[in-house]
């Protein structure tokens, strides 16, 4: 697959299908990479991006520090993630998309949405990430990562991310840069030469930023109320994906429809069915907006009316 820099990082990426673009942030928690729509839990089933890929070009792509793509030790944030994905749509040369998140990516899509609205053309949110039990499940694989690090070390850590194939879900003490301590080598010289210090409080404050709401998170809430972009919600259905994550964001956002489906009733033909129906709404909506702007008079338009 191709690499690009995306926000100045090796960006594993995989362009499909043919149509109007859709960039989708992966699922996988703290690997999402972008074979997750095809390999991870209901995305598996419902086989959305095959679907997708006869009607729109869909852009999937490790998100950083997960798969092959890279990464830097900084505290992260849903800014960062989205940073990434907009860089992405800057190197192919996209000026307006579609966006789609799944499980963690749905904050993804919406910190893009809600920084840059003027690229986005409609967003799915499909089984959001989030909930109580989500928000504890985190914290605490950032809490056993940070005593196992003040323990022993960070040189400890990198020496433990070589020695295992788990990534941070599924072990959480070599931490959350993990795949990077394991492929890059300079990347884990830096990280074990780190002062201590610095690196607990940049990690620390990770989990405080990442995972800061009993709900989904993401954009601040007034932020997602004064976001005019449309939004399909699909609700999730276990400690990962409350429902009430994709209800909360149905509550928030001005144009959010919600397809209230639930999981084990969701099946491949009428999933894709509703997120195809959604996404030809919302082009229509912004080809309509766009056809407007573009009026003699109107605001921004060119002429003794709009220069």
């Amino acid at each position: 697959m191709p690499v690009a820099e995306a926000d100045g990082i090796p960006t594993r990426y995989e362009v499909t299908g043919s149509g109007p673009p859709l960039l989708m942030f992966s699922p996988g928690g703290f690997d999402s990479s972008g074979e997750a729509w095809r390999t991870v839990g209901v995305y598996r089933r419902l086989r959305l991006l095959e679907h997708l890929g006869r009607h729109y070009t869909c852009v999937t792509f490790d998100r950083r520090e997960s798969g092959a793509s890279g990464g830097r030790l900084e505290r992260l944030s849903w800014s960062a993630y989205a940073r990434q994905g907009l860089g992405l749509l800057d190197h192919l040369g996209i000026d307006r998309a579609h966006v789609m998140g799944g499980c963690v990516g749905c904050s993804s899509a919406l910190q893009l949405a809600a920084e840059h609205p003027g690229r986005v053309r409609g967003m799915v949110l499909y089984s959001p990430a989030g909930g109580v039990h989500y928000r504890r499940k985190q914290h605490e694989r950032f809490r056993t990562h940070l005593a196992f690090a003040g323990t022993y070390g960070l040189a400890e850590v990198a020496r433990l991310a070589r020695a295992t194939t788990a990534g941070f879900t599924e072990d959480p003490r070599p931490g959350p840069w993990v795949r990077l301590l394991r492929a890059d080598e300079d990347f884990a010289a830096r990280f074990a030469a780190t002062p201590l210090a610095r690196y607990l409080a940049l990690a620390e404050g990770s989990a405080r930023l990442l995972f800061d709401r009993d709900t989904a998170p993401g954009p601040e809430p007034e932020d997602l109320l004064a976001l005019d972009v449309p939004a399909l919600a699909v609700p999730g259905q276990d400690t990962s994906h409350a429902p009430s994550a994709a209800r909360y964001l149905q509550e928030c956002l001005p144009l959010a429809a919600y397809w209230n489906v639930p999981v084990a009733e969701q099946t491949e033909a009428s999933a894709s069915a509703r997120i195809l129906s959604f996404l030809a709404e919302a082009g229509a909506q912004a080809g309509a907006e766009t056809d407007r702007a573009a009026e003699p008079g109107a605001p921004g338009a060119g002429g003794a009316d709009g220069r």
